[in-house]
């Protein structure tokens, strides 16, 4: 007796589609699971075999094997279970309905009921691109796998559904397509209510409108935290495609909302000093997204930027300059997006006064050490810097109307289509993403702007990376003020953004 049925396996973000496949010949009894299975994979044969004796039904008398091919790639988790169950059922006769078209996800509890399972989006998005047609899974996974276009979802809470359906076609419906509440993706937090700091308001919607990386400094109490969290409601709402590729993540994590598991907002991460290094970019045995991840297509705040083990810090180098992170194990490698804003918040100094005109009660020593824990390459990458200095009392008492975010708002979005017009088809989505093969064709400047960076590379001692990064910046400024060439005030605008390196690190 032999039944093929159909499933999806996942390793990080890449599905890809599995074959359970179930022999039953004569023999000494044995049950045997083949095809790089681990260890949560084979339990699955416990579980079956208690789900068998829940639902009254004999497993079938014989020499059972059950590979899971391709045989060559490791399978991982207890997603398999359902197929395996089904795949027995009819290999023991106890099912005859077609099953070709459909794919069955999901872990079994002892009694039969279907546990939720991580990256079911992604599953069933790789089951419809193999034209499979219908798939059971979960009920709890069912709204977040019903975003995926030309397939049916059917969820359930207990496999006697599914066997009642395949064997009649009743007591099962595919599950409606789910639409996201606009409302959830309001936000509370506005930048009306945050009084002065107009140079860091400036830099932040630059930073907004090219997708920039971006680094507050200023002694503690002068808002940096506040205008950080209020950064997403100037962002340009985040596209469905953008939303699919976040949910993504999120659900392999296992952080999805069953009742609202799409991402509809820009995520923003504000991440402790205390973070690891896995805990930033990912790692584990099962290698699971990290903080840099999970802020795909939105901010990673990090707040007390010196505070952070140098060693964790350095290991944003590479996903920030390449936008994906990759992690290796003995198992395989895993890539995972992370196309991020970088917020960074610090103070001049540890207790914090450095510069900024109170008492300073540390030595130089001090705080050219607590500065140093920034190393140059990180500093490098990012694009802008800005000081934000204690905010005046006039500016608190007189309580001055400011601009909202949504005024921001609108500005950062009219920069961003000009930038979606000019990087049609190539790819890139915002400034920060140039390339070095076409800088110098979207990034063109008046005479009088050229010489002006020719003498800051001169005088400033600019690397490579700088120069690269200033030109952008200075695309950006030129797209918000509307101007298809960069002026001399755009490159200077660009090159005041980077200019706390020398005042503080003296660089």
């Amino acid at each position: 007796m032999f039944s093929r049925v159909n499933s999806v396996g996942l390793f990080g973000l890449n599905a890809f589609h599995v074959t359970a496949e179930a022999s039953v010949s004569t023999g000494t009894p044995s049950f045997d699971i083949v095809g790089m299975p681990d260890i949560a994979v084979q339990e699955s044969k416990a579980r079956i075999r208690s789900v068998f004796g829940q639902l009254g039904m004999k497993l079938p008398v014989g020499r059972i094997t059950v590979n899971l091919a391709p045989a060559g790639v490791r399978k991982v988790g207890s997603v398999f279970d359902l197929a395996i169950i089904i795949a027995l059922m009819k290999a023991g006769g106890l099912i005859e309905a077609d099953t070709d078209g459909c794919a069955f996800i999901g872990e079994l509890s002892l009694n039969g009921e279907l546990a939720p399972v991580n990256g079911a989006l992604s599953m069933t998005l790789n089951a419809a691109r193999d034209g499979i047609k219908r798939v059971f899974l979960p009920k709890r996974n069912a709204r977040e796998a019903s975003v995926a276009d030309g397939i049916e979802v059917y969820g359930a809470e207990h496999i006697s559904q599914i066997l009642t359906f395949l064997k009649g076609g009743s007591g099962l419906s595919p599950e409606p397509k789910y639409i996201p509440d606009p409302a959830a993706s309001l936000f509370t937090e506005d930048f009306s209510e945050v009084m002065g700091q107009f140079a860091a308001k400036k830099a932040i919607e630059t930073a907004a409108a090219g997708f920039h990386n971006i680094l507050m400094l200023g002694p503690p109490g002068s808002g940096k935290s506040m205008l950080a969290k209020r950064i997403p409601s100037i962002l340009p709402k985040i596209t469905f495609d953008e939303s699919i590729e976040t949910t993504q993540i999120y659900s392999v994590a296992g952080m999805t909302d069953p009742s609202a598991p799409l991402v509809t907002s820009r995520p923003f991460r504000s991440v402790s000093h205390t973070a690891s290094g896995v805990g930033l970019v990912g790692g584990g045995s099962i290698p699971k997204p990290g903080e840099i991840s999970l802020a795909h297509n939105g901010v990673l705040f990090l707040d007390e930027l010196p505070e952070f083990d140098r060693r964790v810090l350095e290991t944003l180098r590479q996903p920030l300059e390449n936008g994906e992170i990759t992690i290796s194990r003995a198992s395989g490698s895993v890539n995972y997006p992370c196309n991020i804003m970088l917020v960074a918040a610090m103070n001049p100094c540890p207790c914090g006064n450095f510069g900024s005109g109170k008492k300073c009660t540390c030595t130089p020593i001090k705080v050219s050490q607590y500065l140093g824990k920034i190393s140059q390459p990180v500093l490098d990458r990012i694009d802008i810097q800005v000081e934000v200095k204690a905010v005046e009392y006039s500016d608190l008492s007189e309580r001055t109307p400011q601009e909202s975010s949504a005024a921001i708002a609108e500005r950062v979005q009219k920069a961003r289509d000009i930038q979606a017009k000019r990087f049609a088809g190539t790819g890139i989505k915002c400034n920060s993403g140039i390339t070095p093969d076409i800088i110098a064709e979207v990034c063109r400047m008046t005479d009088s702007a050229q010489q002006m960076l020719k003498d800051a590379f001169g005088k400033l001692g600019l690397t490579a990376r700088a120069y690269d990064r200033i030109l952008k910046v200075a695309r950006t400024c030129a797209d918000l003020d509307g101007s298809e060439e960069i002026q001399r005030q755009h490159i200077s605008q660009a090159i005041g953004f980077r200019s706390l390196d020398r005042k503080y690190w003296n660089r």
